[in-house]
C-alpha cells in the first residue's frame, strides 16, 4: 500500500456514516458535546448554513443564527467527534454557494425561502 491509500483508509474510519444531506441555505440543528470541568453535556445550536468548505473528512459548515439581535456564526467540522448529531429542520432554496450577504441584512430580510418537496406525479 502506498501512503495515499493508507491515509484514505484512516480517513474512512473516522468519517460518520449516517449524516443527513446538507446544502447551503438549509436550517440545521447541531448537537455539540461540550466539556465543562469534569462534566460533559450536549448543547444544541440551530441556524442557517451559509457556507460549506472542503470535502471528505475535512468538510466544514458555517452556521449562522441571530441571537438577541446579534448575528452569531459558528464553524463546525462535520465529522468531528465533538459533533454529536445533525438534523435538517428546513430545506432552503438559494441560488448561491455562499450566503455571506445575509451578514448585512437585518430582521425579516435574513429569511431564506423554503424548498417545497415535489409531489409525486400521478398517471392518468
Amino acid at each position: 500500500m502506498n501512503a495515499q491509500a493508507i491515509i484514505r483508509s484512516l480517513e474512512a474510519e473516522q468519517m460518520k456514516p449516517q449524516l443527513p444531506e446538507l446544502h447551503v441555505g438549509d436550517t440545521v440543528k447541531v448537537n455539540v458535546k461540550i466539556r465543562e470541568g469534569g462534566k460533559e453535556r450536549v448543547q444544541s445550536y440551530e441556524g442557517t448554513i451559509i457556507s460549506m468548505r472542503h470535502g471528505g473528512i475535512n468538510r466544514t459548515i458555517t452556521v449562522r443564527r441571530v441571537f438577541q439581535g446579534i448575528g452569531v456564526e459558528r464553524v463546525f467540522l462535520v465529522h468531528s467527534p465533538r459533533v454529536d448529531s445533525m438534523t435538517v429542520t428546513r430545506r432552503g432554496k438559494v441560488r448561491r454557494a455562499k450566503l455571506y450577504y445575509l451578514r448585512g441584512r437585518i430582521g425579516k430580510a435574513t429569511r431564506v425561502k423554503e424548498k417545497i418537496a415535489q409531489k409525486a406525479t400521478r398517471k392518468s
